[in-house]
């Protein structure tokens, strides 16, 4: 089956979940929004010091792209954004909390 999203062609369904949530930081960032939502690119930036900007924002662009993330603009001065999860971004809890709890279980095997 071929499925044909953004113009790029995937082979298998799985294929196309893996490049939406494929990324160094947006399980990360998906995990953050289960937990604490709506948030603010400054909050997401204390949960991820180590993320740099740039990355973290296209990290979140992306993921608005592909609507597993809601962006509201505020039309305030300063400019106020809170980003939290769509319907179809929080379908995504049991599989990033299960990735999560097999990331504790990795941890702790490689401890032994």
């Amino acid at each position: 089956m071929l499925v044909i999203y953004k113009e790029k062609e995937f082979y298998t369904n799985k294929d196309l979940a893996l490049s939406i949530i494929g990324g160094r930081w947006k399980i990360a960032l998906v995990w953050a929004l289960l937990h604490n939502s709506p948030l603010r690119l400054n909050q997401f930036q204390k949960l991820f010091p180590d993320i740099n900007q740039r990355t973290l924002i296209r990290q979140l662009r992306e993921l608005e792209e592909d609507y597993i993330i809601k962006r509201t603009v505020y039309p305030v001065v300063p400019p106020k954004v809170e980003y939290q999860l769509t319907e179809i971004g929080l379908s995504l809890e049991p599989v990033v909390n299960s990735i999560c709890q097999w990331g504790d279980e990795f941890h702790a095997f490689l401890e032994k």
